[in-house]
């Protein structure tokens, strides 16, 4: 059985579930430990503030049924997570746990569906302002180094990032789990913890960038598999197929899509579709005889706002403005 949540539906359950909960005595001062809601599992979780604006979240339940979360365009902040059991899948074929991690930039999430399966969760959750990236790792005149920037996107779309579970980034997230201290030696292993996790999963992607070691060269025949993508996407704009879907069409598997677009195009499948749908729905909105929703339905978009929304944040105008003849701020 699956049972469908929104985001809102879910935190009014924790809430409610919390509402006149007493923390267990021993709970440390900068540790909030929450009872999961019975209607959806059974286990609990601990949000730990081990610096100022920096949580760890630690989860340890288990759902009754497969959980289908609807989650809403909104703002999000910098989080690393890794998943000792459990795992998480969303519509755009991206997984966390079971052999990935994920890493989600921080600025605005698109909206998705996430599948959570029935099964045990213990996993580790690190979610903080991308300000502090300069606070922790910062370059030589104190702030973000230019390779960590692609996780700071402001109004930008996010970017995500599933890096490969590694034996040490495992026995890191354990110590997390399993920290042996209490008071503010506990806080300060766990600080400590958190950053060594938090470079653990940076590693394979800072060394890429820095030239030690580059990313596997595509096979010439995989490469012509991602441009035969690409050219699926520009006909289908309207109307695209699913990464997954994309990626049973042309024979690669969607981490291959997914790391193939990212090499040949410097983007993510979703930010190349939404780039160009925006460009064609402002050639068709400068020609001036056709209105903003034709526009919307032609280029794919069933709900008005979401498409003025993702073309204000593309070109820094509204639609109409650009109907009228202004020109646009931003490119």
């Amino acid at each position: 059985m699956t049972i469908t949540l929104t985001m809102k539906e879910d935190c009014e359950l924790w809430a409610e579930a919390n509402h006149n909960y007493s923390q267990p005595s021993g709970t440390e001062p900068f540790e909030i430990i929450r009872q999961m809601p019975k209607q959806l599992g059974k286990g609990y979780l601990r949000d730990i503030e081990v610096h100022p604006h920096l949580w760890v979240t630690i989860w340890d339940c288990e759902y009754h049924d497969d959980v289908l979360f609807k989650i809403p365009e909104s703002d999000h902040p910098l989080q690393f997570c890794v998943y000792l059991s459990g795992k998480v899948i969303d519509e755009y074929g991206g997984q966390l746990g079971e052999g990935y991690t994920c890493i989600s930039g921080s600025g605005v999430q698109r909206q998705m569906l996430s599948e959570s399966p029935k099964s045990p969760r213990v996993c580790v959750d690190i979610h903080l302002p991308p300000d502090l990236l300069a606070t922790f790792f910062p370059n030589e005149t104190g702030e973000i180094p230019q390779q960590l920037r692609l996780l700071a996107k402001g109004n930008d779309w996010q970017i995500l990032l599933y890096p490969e579970t590694t034996t040490a980034i495992q026995g890191v997230a354990q110590q997390i789990v399993n920290c042996p201290f209490q008071g503010i030696t506990k806080r300060m292993y766990l600080q400590g913890k958190v950053l060594e996790l938090m470079a653990l999963q940076l590693a394979p992607i800072l060394s890429a960038q820095d030239g030690l070691q580059s990313s596997p060269r595509l096979k010439s025949e995989t490469i012509a598999r991602i441009h035969y993508a690409r050219e699926i996407l520009l006909s289908r704009l309207e109307n695209p197929p699913t990464l997954l879907e994309l990626a049973q069409i042309v024979g690669v598997s969607d981490r291959t899509l997914r790391r193939g677009f990212q090499e040949l195009f410097g983007t993510t499948v979703f930010r190349y579709l939404t780039d160009k749908r925006m460009e064609w729905a402002e050639q068709l909105l400068r020609q001036g005889n056709i209105t903003i929703a034709e526009v919307a339905h032609f280029v794919g978009y069933s709900e008005l706002g979401r498409f003025s929304t993702a073309f204000k944040r593309r070109f820094g105008i509204m639609p109409s403005g650009c109907l009228f003849g202004k020109k646009s701020v931003s490119g």
